[in-house]
């Protein structure tokens, strides 16, 4: 299985809140499971840390697998924001993580679903 893990849920992760989340990633890391994400995300992430989280963003990051933008990716993204962008107001950057989710054959794992209506998505809970 491989899973493609949205900002909010590395977010959840990283303040540890949310303890069902935390359980999850963990069964995760275990596994045989290829943990994704973006690099949109990382950015997402690296704009909202508070100082005393470096080193922990740092270990969270780790075991995943960042994700490049293509030229495919480009596409996809486009299309769903031409498709979706009035009508649900997708954005650019959940355009570009669906897109990479559905390149990569992989199950989104965000704690938004109504972000990302498209059919052809499958997602992790």
């Amino acid at each position: 299985m491989t899973v493609f893990i949205d900002s909010d849920v590395l977010m959840d992760v990283l303040r540890g809140e949310e303890k069902e989340v935390v359980s999850l990633w963990h069964s995760l890391a275990v596994s045989d499971t290829a943990m994704l994400f973006s690099a949109l995300s990382a950015a997402e992430i690296w704009a909202a840390a508070r100082s005393t989280e470096h080193v922990q963003i740092m270990k969270m990051f780790r075991p995943l697998l960042c994700v490049p933008v293509d030229r495919e990716i480009g596409k996809q993204a486009g299309e769903y924001l031409r498709k979706y962008g009035m009508s649900h107001h997708l954005k650019l950057a959940d355009a570009l993580i669906a897109a990479s989710a559905f390149r990569h054959q992989a199950a989104l794992w965000t704690r938004n679903r109504n972000r990302y209506p498209m059919p052809q998505l499958s997602f992790y809970d």
